[in-house]
């Protein structure tokens, strides 16, 4: 099979980068570091959150960038909470949201109810006025079960949308092929992915210097300094300012991607092959 880097038109040998600012939605922080790191900086793509309490506010701030659909099952957050947008009994942990941890989801959630509920989200964004470009997992949730994963892929292949997917160590520990299945449905998806924690600026340099021929995806969380973003992430809200003063406002970032040879798209490229094939 063509290597999808030829496939969008390049070299099989080149490296290609798409740059994301993840949980667009989840907090009015996220969403103002998200939107200046890719009107101001680099980053090429986002994911939205569908129903977070700020993804509406994110829907007002569109402006025709490249954001998919963060599907959402989880609410991992000891004061922060989000849940389901349908009726969904088996998606609520008790305690005011989606189940906190993926052991809890993947015990108890009904799957027509996990269906339903992606669906809804994609088709929210949709009517919001998003040009959806792609899906992801929120936590990875939707991967590493087959039962879950069959729900992923039915939505990439109704929508016509490419997936993120994790690498072949993924897959082997997940012990089903899911890169396979979903490429046999004509389903696109980045050859690597590289999730940096939040402030994670060595990871990110040594990530784009040793980027492997094909398409990776480096996923990073880019939020602004507020009072909100201290208290719902209370962990790791620096890095998540830091990780926004990298992508919107350090001129040597640009630099660094420039000399690691990198081309850089987004998932959009990724979307048009797919319908296209």
């Amino acid at each position: 099979m063509t290597a999808l880097s030829e496939r969008l038109g390049f070299r099989a040998s080149d490296r290609v980068v798409i740059l994301s600012g993840d949980l667009l939605g989840s907090c009015h922080a996220a969403n103002i570091g998200v939107y200046e790191s890719m009107r101001m900086g680099m980053v090429t793509s986002s994911s939205l959150m569908v129903p977070c309490p700020w993804a509406r506010h994110a829907a007002a701030a569109y402006r025709g960038e490249s954001v998919g659909v963060h599907l959402t099952l989880n609410s991992e957050l000891d004061e922060y909470r989000w849940g389901p947008i349908t009726h969904a009994p088996s998606l609520w942990d008790g305690d005011g949201g989606f189940p906190r941890t993926l052991a809890d989801l993947w015990d108890h959630a009904d799957l027509d109810e996990v269906r339903r509920e992606c669906r809804a989200q994609i088709e929210r964004a949709i009517v919001w006025g998003f040009d959806v470009s792609h899906l992801t997992s929120h936590l990875g949730a939707l991967q590493p079960r087959p039962e879950f994963f069959d729900a992923y892929l039915e939505l990439a292949i109704d929508f016509g949308l490419p997936l993120r997917l994790g690498d072949d160590e993924a897959e082997h520990v997940a012990g089903f092929p899911f890169r396979r299945l979903a490429a046999d449905e004509g389903v696109v998806f980045p050859d690597h992915v590289v999730a940096c924690p939040p402030g994670a600026r060595r990871r990110v340099e040594r990530a784009l210097f040793e980027l492997e021929p094909g398409i990776t995806e480096l996923a990073l969380h880019p939020g602004i300094d507020t009072d909100e973003l201290r208290a719902a992430c209370s962990d790791d809200w620096s890095g998540r300012v830091e990780d926004h003063a990298l992508l919107s406002r350090d001129p040597s970032f640009r630099d660094l991607v420039e000399r690691s040879g990198a081309t850089v798209v987004d998932w959009r490229a990724l979307r048009d092959l797919q319908r296209g094939s």
